[in-house]
Parts: C-alpha cells; structure tokens; sequence
C-alpha cells in the first residue's frame, strides 16, 4: 500500500481498504483538520461533512466503490467521498467555475453514480439501480446513506414504501444528526428521537464492539445482533417507524466509531433484502464553532477565519441580504395584523426567518423538506382567514408547481409566495441556479408574478401582495441590497411598469431587479440616451407601456438573467403578436378550464378542428381579396 503521508494522497478506495484501524481513525482527523482548512478558504458545506467522516470512511472500507454504488443525501454530503476517491487536491476550486463541484457529479468520474442537489432522492435511486441490477443478473451492492433532514421530505418517504413493498437488497444508511440544516420539526423527527434515545443502544454497541469481527458475519453473531435490533423495534418504539415499512432495522450505532461502523455494516451487505442502518453522527463534529450551532449557520458557509469562526467578508453597515429585507418587511406588517403566518420547508436559517419565529412562536410553521406540503397547508391556512407567507428558494419551489398550480392558483388564494434565491446563484451549480421559475409560472392563471427593483420596492411589494388578496410572487435574488425601512408602505398598482429616461431616448431597454438601476447608472456614465423599463411583473405584463414603447418606433432590447425561453421576451413577444395578429394563434387562454366533455370543451375554448379550418377558410379569402 502507497504510505499516505496526506489526505492528497489518497488517489483510490483501495488505498482506504488496506488500512488498519488505528490508521483510519488518524486519516479521521486529517480529514476533518483538511475540510476546515479548505473550506475556509472557498466555502461550503462544512457542518454535515464533518459529522460524516467515519461514516464515509466506512462505506469506502466495506464497499467496493464503483462496482457498488454509494449515493449521497442530501449530496452536499459528499465531500469527504470525494476525498476517499483521490480528490482532495481538488478541494482549492470547490464550488469554483470549472472546478469541483459541491455535490456529487458524475462528469467528475466513475465513483460519482447519482448526483441531486435537492434532498429526499436517494432512496428512489436506490430502488431504481436494485432493480436495474436484477433484471440484468449483475452482482453489486446499492449503498443509500439519507440524512441531514432528508427522511422528512414525502419522496423519501414514498420511497421507503416502494422498498419495503419489493423488498430488493438496499442498504439504507441513515446518518442521524437530528439536523436538516437547523433542527428537524417533523412527525417523523419524534419517531426517530425515541429510536435514538433507546436505552438498548448501550448494549448494541459493546455487542458490536465485542462480538463482531472485521471479516463476514458469522451465523451466530448475526443472530444475536438481530435479536438486539427487533428488541429495539418490538419493545422500545410504540410504533416503529422502519418496521411499518416492511424494512430490518440495525442501531442506533455510534456514527463516529469507526470499528462498530465497519462490522455492522459488513453484516448489512451479508443481509437479505433491504435494511435500514441506523448512525448517530453530531453535525459539525471537530470545530468549536460548528459543533455548537444550533440555528443551521455552519451548515453552508462563506470563507471564514478559522480561529475566531468570523466571516472574512463584511457587509457594508446600509446593506442587508434580500431575505433579510423580505424578513424585515413581515415582522413589521405581522405586528399589525395577527392573521399573518411564516411558513418554510427548512429553510428558517438561509430565508432570515428565525427572529419571525422568535417573536411569533405560534404563527411560525417549518414543515420539514417538504415545499409540496408547505404551500397546500397554506392554501387551507388562506382559506381558514389567515394570511400566509411560504418563502421557498426558487430551485426548491420547482417541486411544488403542482401545488402552486393545482391548489393554490386554481382555488385562486391569498398565499404568498416569497421566491428566495431567484436567478443566478453561482456556487452550488446546475441543482441551484433559481432560472426557471418565471417561465414555470407564467403560465398558470390567476398568479402575480413580481420581483422588486430595491429594498424599496420590495418592501411595498410585500405590503401589496398581502393587500391584493390573490397568488402572489414575489423573487429576490441571492446576495445583498442597501437597506432603509420604509416610513410607510405604498400600494403598487398590479402590472404596471416604471420608465426612466436618460437624455433623449436612442433605443429602449426593458429589464427588472436590481439591473434596472445598474443599467441607469451605467448608461449615465457612459452618456448613453436610453429609457429603462423596470419590469416589475411579469405577470400580468404591462401592455399600456409596451403600446408607448411600440410607438417610439425605436431599437428595444429585454436584458433578462433568467432563462430566455418562456421569460419576460416571450411574454412581450407574445401580447404583441396576439395584438399585430402576425401569427395567428389558436389555443386555450389563460384561464382554468371547467369540467365537461372533451368535445363541447373543444368548441368552447376555440380549439376545435371545425373552428381551426373557420380561420383557415377567413384566412384564404382575405388573401384572395
């Protein structure tokens, strides 16, 4: 074996294979001394991959990565995986452009099999390649470990179901930290806090510790350790929560003993059919700062000082995060009126919720990661009298578009949806980017889709969105903005548009957020005769300013950031082509459609076979004529 002087010397699992156990438990603190090194350097996730070093370390000892394929969940739990198959030296570009991304990717190589930036998927992977492997006769191990709060979303749980129904081998790793990013809040979290307050623990860890041996499991000492485990499950849990799912059950193990790790789970892949492993792991293990954070803000982290644990970058003192100004906004609002309620999906930490739940307890809710949920209870919360407020990041509100659609916007509701994280975000990537969600939305009827320019603005759009009494969204990119409370709160008007003209007007620039004003400010000092649109709405548009741009008769650019296809162009490109009848468009409008048969359906929307060939015949004798 290549002595391995530093973790940078780790080039293969194998290298992990060979190692003895004193030698892993010292790799363990290398590990750990690397990632808060590195990490303070480039930022990331910090907490949850100091909590799962020997776990990972584990894995890698007992599984033969890539034939067997380990799936990470929440996948920012991957970094010390990606150390055991030799890319530690990699670290100094992580979340960089062109350079190691924060989750596991499969371009990256052959050890990465699955890659989700989002939580709860692991499980339905793994099911899905048991499945694969099967069919095709093959021969590897499926290896899901599930953790920092990703049991609490409904795929996961949808998943365990599936599992515990076909009974294929799976092993489900559940790294137990009892965090998502901050405490867990969850039916699901009281189960697992009475599996892991089991006082039979104890004794399944001097039983691993003394019986088992670091080879395969004999007969005799599997059967013990099977009696201690339904023990747990028949005796201690009134309801046991892995055992409803038809799912073995071995734990809970402590998550930072490397030798209790290893046998159990070489006595898991001796095991038939799918089995839940369950470890206890401490978030954030390793650094004073992290190990003490109750609240989520070591969970991902800008580059910091590592002795003192401060930032190393400082805002300016006017300047605020958009989620802290949205935050700002419903405290002030909920404070005169009592019907407004916070909702978050687990996200109280990044969305600047906690100091709104600190003050309003009970009118503050965090469902666990479970965005779909999160906006159909506030939808029944709207129709109970209540005014909720669901601040969901914008790649993360992609999974409830069925509820936003089906729930929300059909029944019509006042919900409020504050979309967090909209456009660009860099570090985390393709998972991340908060692109899609003007083009997702655009298309439902009955939602108000806006996104402010300034603190400003945002503030009144808030006051607005809770005034309007309908489904209303409002985006705020990641990043920061100058800040000043508004004395009072102005009503904007919904779907109107703002101008500012610089010189004599030349061409026409329409855009929104906070380019509008770096757009002003540029064409200011650049001497540039231009008016700027801030488009505000997206939905509904502004047609009456569109109508005065048209007759300008001059050069229109749409700057967007977000995706192109079905954003702010397409909705301008679309309302003037319905008025300049330059393609005619047959189609449903933008509107829910009632029940009934499909063929009076048809001929009630204008879609009908009998009325497209009315136009066809219209159009031909026009041209005719």
């Amino acid at each position: 074996m290549q002595k391995i002087y530093s973790v940078c010397d780790i080039h293969s699992p194998k290298q992990i294979q060979e190692m003895s156990l004193e030698e892993l438990n010292h790799l363990a603190k290398e590990i750990r001394t690397f990632l808060i090194e590195s990490i303070s350097k480039t930022g990331g996730h910090l907490s949850s991959n100091l909590g799962i070093v020997e776990v990972t370390l584990a894995m890698h000892y007992v599984f033969r990565c890539p034939e067997d394929k380990l799936i990470f969940d929440v996948g920012h739990q991957c970094y010390v995986h990606k150390i055991c198959t030799g890319r530690a030296s990699q670290f100094p570009t992580l979340r960089q452009k062109g350079g190691l991304s924060g989750f596991q990717k499969r371009n990256e190589g052959p050890y990465d099999c699955w890659e989700a930036g989002h939580s709860s998927t692991s499980l339905s992977a793994a099911l899905g390649y048991a499945i694969a492997r099967d069919l095709k006769q093959e021969d590897y191990q499926v290896v899901a470990l599930i953790g920092d709060g990703s049991l609490t979303g409904g795929m996961a749980l949808e998943a365990l179901n599936d599992i515990g129904s076909k009974q294929k081998k799976v092993i489900i790793i559940f790294n137990d930290n009892n965090m998502s990013i901050s405490r867990n809040h969850s039916g699901v979290e009281k189960r697992i806090t009475k599996l892991r307050s089991s006082h039979l623990y104890i004794d399944l860890k001097h039983d691993v510790k003394n019986n088992l041996k670091a080879n395969k499991l004999g007969n005799n000492v599997y059967n013990k350790l099977s009696s201690v485990r339904d023990r747990i499950k028949d005796e201690v849990i009134d309801a046991p929560l892995f055992k409803e799912f038809n799912l073995d059950y071995m734990g809970p193990v402590d998550g930072h003993d490397l030798a209790s790790l290893i046998k159990v789970f070489q006595a898991a892949k001796e095991h038939d059919g799918p089995i839940v492993v369950h470890v206890l792991t401490q978030k954030g293990k390793g650094y004073k700062y992290a190990q003490e954070d109750k609240i989520g803000k070591w969970h991902g982290v800008s580059p910091f000082d590592i002795k003192t644990g401060k930032p190393l970058s400082q805002l300016p003192s006017d300047q605020i995060s958009w989620s802290q100004v949205i935050s700002n906004t419903l405290i002030d609002l909920a404070s005169k009126d009592s019907d407004i309620v916070a909702i978050t999906p687990a996200m109280a930490q990044g969305s600047k919720l906690l100091e709104f739940q600190k003050q309003y307890p009970k009118r503050f809710f965090d469902c666990g990661i479970a965005e779909q949920h999160a906006v159909t209870m506030a939808c029944a919360m709207a129709l109970g009298g209540l005014k909720p407020f669901v601040s969901i990041y914008s790649s993360f509100l992609q999974r409830a578009y069925d509820q936003v659609n089906h729930d929300m916007a059909r029944m019509n509701l006042p919900v409020v949806i504050g979309i967090d994280r909209a456009g660009l975000v860099g570090d985390d990537g393709e998972t991340h980017q908060g692109v899609f969600d003007i083009s997702m939305l655009r298309s439902i009827p009955n939602l108000i889709l806006s996104q402010p320019k300034d603190a400003k603005e945002a503030q009144d759009l808030l006051y607005t969105a809770f005034q309007t009494k309908r489904p209303f969204c409002i985006r705020y990119p990641r990043g920061n903005v100058h800040y000043e409370k508004n004395p009072s709160y102005q009503e904007i008007e919904v779907g109107t548009w703002q101008k500012t003209i610089i010189g004599t007007p030349e061409q026409v620039v329409i855009t929104y957020g906070p380019d509008v004003d770096h757009v002003i400010e540029k064409a200011r000092a650049n001497h540039l005769n231009l008016m700027v649109i801030n488009a505000r709405f997206f939905k509904p548009i502004d047609t009456k300013m569109i109508d005065l741009i048209c007759r300008m008769n001059l050069p229109i650019t749409v700057y967007e950031t977000d995706m192109k296809t079905g954003g702010l162009a397409s909705a301008i490109l679309e309302y003037l082509n319905a008025k300049e009848k330059r393609i005619t468009s047959i189609g449903i409008e933008d509107h829910y459609v009632c029940h009934g048969p499909v063929r009076s359906l048809r001929i009630q929307e204008g879609i009908s076979t009998d009325q497209l060939f009315t136009q066809l015949e219209s159009t031909s004798s026009k041209d005719e004529k």
